[in-house]
């Protein structure tokens, strides 16, 4: 029995010095130079490995073949260099007249540690602001409405926002559900058509709302019905995608509204973004409105003047 690989960059097997985004599930069309040379300064050098209940750790299959003769190229370079340094050290200054090179005194500065994800974010930049939800691989920000808090991790580590209060979820006692949550994602690779996207999205994000959690539990008693509210083009981010709406009725407890909505990115391929809502049904400071409220603020980094609207109108 293992875990899925966890999201994160790693090294794209065809392409030298290059890492590929793995989304949890597949590869993305999002690349990057490699870490090894150039960390993040919020992303770790090397992403861990999900843990197993059994077995070694595993990670993400190649994007592309011949990473195999790579690793072992690596592995014995890796060696000879070893093999180079331990000769070094064991033959010494007064062996065989080679003279090594002198080591670091007491005058020499000591080395200084690279930035880490510590840092806190420069002031006046999105990160820091509790009141918008910054998505960085997918360049886009969110408004946090009032009383909703940014999550810090997730099982998936999608960028994620909550109601601020939980409460013991109908359908067991043994884990805890929020009201309302909104979390944003890339399509996976070679997806492209927002309308496809939505629409197969929608059934995954009720399921991860009011199906089951990620431990198999059963938090709404499960969904027994479903019937569309919306379906339609809509102008996200300065860009025209397409939004679907579910009402969810589950076994226990009210049930709820879900949302998928999908559109290009504005940041490298385009490679669409999806956007998943979900909110308990019948509260009164959850109504639909509000799903559209946070659709229209949806935003690219840095560019808060960009309006929800596509010109004057969403193309067919």
């Amino acid at each position: 029995m293992s875990f899925a690989t966890p999201p994160g960059w790693y090294p794209d097997a065809e392409t030298l010095g290059t890492e590929r985004w793995w989304d949890g599930t597949a590869w993305t069309a999002h690349t990057r130079a490699s870490a090894a040379a150039h960390p993040a300064p919020h992303e770790p050098a090397h992403p861990p490995y999900a843990p197993q209940a059994f077995g070694p750790p595993t990670a993400p299959p190649p994007p592309r073949g011949g990473s195999r003769t790579r690793v072992l190229a690596i592995t014995l370079s890796s060696l000879l260099v070893l093999g180079a340094l331990t000769a070094a050290v064991l033959l010494g200054p007064h062996d065989s007249g080679t003279r090594a090179a002198p080591g670091p005194t007491a005058s020499d500065p000591a080395p200084t540690a690279p930035a880490t994800s510590a840092t806190p974010s420069p002031e006046g930049s999105p990160d820091g602001d509790p009141g918008v939800l910054v998505d960085q691989l997918n360049g886009i920000t969110l408004a946090v409405p009032d009383g909703w808090e940014k999550v810090k991790s997730t099982s998936d580590d999608a960028p994620t926002i909550r109601t601020a209060v939980s409460y013991d979820c109908p359908g067991t006692s043994a884990s805890f559900c929020y009201r309302g949550t909104v979390s944003t994602r890339t399509a996976r690779a070679g997806q492209s058509d927002p309308k496809a996207i939505a629409e197969a999205d929608i059934s995954t994000a009720a399921d991860k709302a009011y199906e089951e959690d990620v431990l198999g539990r059963r938090t709404h008693g499960g969904i027994t019905s479903h019937r569309v509210l919306k379906a339609e083009p809509v102008a996200v981010a300065g860009r025209t995608g397409y939004l679907v709406r579910w009402r969810v009725v589950t076994a226990k407890g009210p049930g709820g509204v879900v949302q998928s909505v999908a559109f290009p990115s504005t940041v490298g391929s385009e490679t669409p973004v999806i956007v998943r809502l979900a909110f308990d049904a019948d509260r009164p400071e959850l109504p639909v409105s509000l799903m559209d409220t946070i659709t229209r603020s949806v935003r690219p980094i840095g560019d808060s003047a960009t309006s929800g609207g596509v010109g004057a109108s969403i193309g067919p």
